[in-house]
């Protein structure tokens, strides 16, 4: 058997297909029978967080499981294959247990560093355990991973490059000023109370806010998290839980606001954040006017259609788009083409000049091909003058979006008066934060700990095989010692233990040797096959090397519900 997992996150896809991908608790929990019900499948983990979807599992045929484990994503997400494949990663053996590695230590993360992954990993390997789908090798592959994880940020500064998500995401709202600076005395609201949003009214009661109220569908859980802010040691602010109907009525009152529910539609659309606003101010809130203002020179704005000769039905709305620019003459034929550049020069020319042969037409889009392959793209007549944004009023409301699917209304972008930062904008700015010379230490860590679970579990692969051979030599022993006994019945107690302890011995140390360098030599790369070897070499029954290992998965099993028994006392 073989690790593999397959996944997609914020590196691998954009957040609108992260977004529908989202898995649901029970989906989650189906997904993970549907795994190890699958034929190549004996194992399976699911990692899912706000910006990944990963499926572990340990697999007999790599072709076919990963056939089998994208097919499984793709049923349960509800986002079909065909669309989903484009944005899948694939890890196999050390390969993935790199990447859960480099996932603990935050080293994948969309805020380098941050160690709420780690939590998300211990979820993932309760969740597992509980429905008993992992086995010895996700057992040990998750249980080193947090290991690593812990090593990253206590032996190094990896802290220092990176942070939560939530203290992120309040950087960013505060535009350049510091946390503390920005969110003392302000009102807060948080949706939900999840671990997510738990952490953020944490966060915000820590930076200063002078109240926190928290919304929440299950209004125990609110309740207690408002109870625990308000007699933390380490904060003086006043918090309170409210019903979720009550949040169009706090929002009017909130400063900033931060959501984080496991809600599969939209929790505060733009018409409810604009009247909330509208409710505090008195005054209706303006949208952003996203039409380009005119360039310079009088042309006309870009994407208007007085005098192109394009027909721009077919391109209105296209990011970026300019009918002076190459996204416009990409593919127009060789006359539009000559009438487009007249066009953008302020210049005519009589698309029905009778003078345009098809020879001459030839000669264009010839001419026209071979700038293309020389330059690699169209030429442009004249670069579009930069278009100037209206400056926008200070916000009113800052509202933080950590929710996947999203929470928040992404039409709130464009409502004056309001700041918005949600997953997609937190992973256009994670994009130019810097890295940390400790990164390379963690990297380094890492590599070591992968080359440690390789060697590990290579060495507890021979394991079964050696017990099986120590096992045949005892019976061997055994065996003898009877025949013994009936050839000389009159040997006495201590002449018999005395020949049965020799006996013992010399098989002992004729065996120890051979053993412990196989080990060894096992624990290598490449040395999986020093198993068969050694299974031809003493005839070994395949079904007693089988039952030992099937014993050794009963004994992991145990400890691990045993464990988990001990975690609810």
């Amino acid at each position: 058997m073989s690790l593999l997992v397959v996944g997609l996150s914020h590196r691998s896809a954009p957040v609108s297909v992260l977004e529908r991908a989202t898995l649901n608790a029970d989906a989650q929990i189906k997904l993970l029978q549907d795994t190890v019900a699958a034929e190549p499948a004996a194992e399976a983990a699911l990692l899912a967080t706000c910006n990944r979807i990963e499926l572990y599992a340990d697999v007999d045929k790599f072709h076919a499981g990963v056939a089998e484990l994208s097919t499984l994503l793709a049923q349960h997400s509800g986002v079909g294959l065909e669309e989903l494949t484009p944005y899948l990663y694939v890890h196999y053996e050390d390969r993935a247990v790199h990447h859960l590695f480099s996932v603990a230590c935050g080293l994948d993360s969309m805020v380098v560093g941050e160690g709420q992954v780690l939590g998300q990993i211990k979820d993932a390997l309760a969740t597992a355990q509980e429905l008993h789908t992992a086995g010895r090798l996700l057992n040990d592959l998750f249980q080193q991973a947090l290991r690593t994880g812990k090593r990253a940020h206590s032996e190094t500064g990896i802290d220092r490059a990176g942070q939560s998500l939530v203290t992120f995401g309040l950087e960013q709202l505060s535009a350049g000023t510091a946390v503390e600076a920005w969110a003392k005395g302000k009102r807060a609201l948080v949706i939900g109370a999840g671990s997510m949003s738990s952490l953020a009214a944490a966060t915000l009661a820590r930076a200063g806010v002078a109240e926190v109220v928290i919304a929440n569908r299950t209004p125990d859980r609110a309740e207690r998290l408002a109870q625990i802010l308000t007699e933390g040691d380490d904060t003086d602010v006043l918090a309170r839980a409210v019903p979720m109907d009550a949040v169009p009525a706090e929002l009017t009152r909130a400063d900033v606001a931060v959501s984080c529910t496991g809600a599969t539609g939209l929790v505060l659309t733009a018409e409810a954040v604009a009247a909330a606003v509208e409710g505090r101010t008195g005054t209706p809130v303006a949208v952003r006017d996203e039409t380009p203002a005119p360039a310079a020179g009088g042309l006309a704005p870009a994407g208007t259609d007085e005098g192109c000769p394009l027909d721009l039905s077919a391109v209105q709305g296209a990011t970026g788009f300019s009918v002076m620019g190459e996204a416009a003459v990409a593919g127009m034929d060789a006359a539009t083409l000559e009438q487009h550049a007249a066009w953008v020069d302020r210049g005519t020319v009589d698309r029905r000049d009778s003078r345009r042969t098809p020879e001459v037409e030839a000669e264009l889009i010839t001419a026209l091909a071979a700038t293309v392959a020389a330059g690699g793209r169209l030429p442009e007549r004249r670069r579009p003058e930069p278009v100037v944004e209206a400056p926008r009023p200070a916000p009113v409301l800052a509202l933080l979006d950590l929710a996947m699917p999203r929470d928040i209304d992404a039409a709130v972008h464009r409502l004056l008066g309001v700041r918005l930062v949600d997953i997609e904008s937190l992973a256009e700015a994670s994009a130019d934060a810097p890295m940390a010379a400790d990164v390379d230490l963690v990297r380094r860590i890492v590599a070591d700990e992968v080359a440690a679970f390789g060697a590990a579990q290579r060495a507890a692969h021979i394991t079964p095989t050696v017990v099986a051979l120590r096992t045949m030599a005892a019976d061997v022993v055994a065996n003898e010692i009877a025949r013994l006994d009936g050839r000389l019945p009159g040997l006495d107690e201590k002449q018999r233990g005395e020949i049965t302890q020799t006996v013992r011995r010399v098989v002992d140390k004729l065996l120890h040797a051979p053993t412990v360098r196989v080990k060894q030599l096992a624990a290598e790369p490449g040395g999986a096959g020093y198993a068969d070897a050694l299974r031809t070499l003493f005839d070994l029954d395949p079904e007693t090397v089988a039952a030992v290992s099937r014993a050794d998965d009963r004994d992991t099993s145990d400890s691990t519900e045993n464990a988990r028994n001990r975690g609810r006392e």
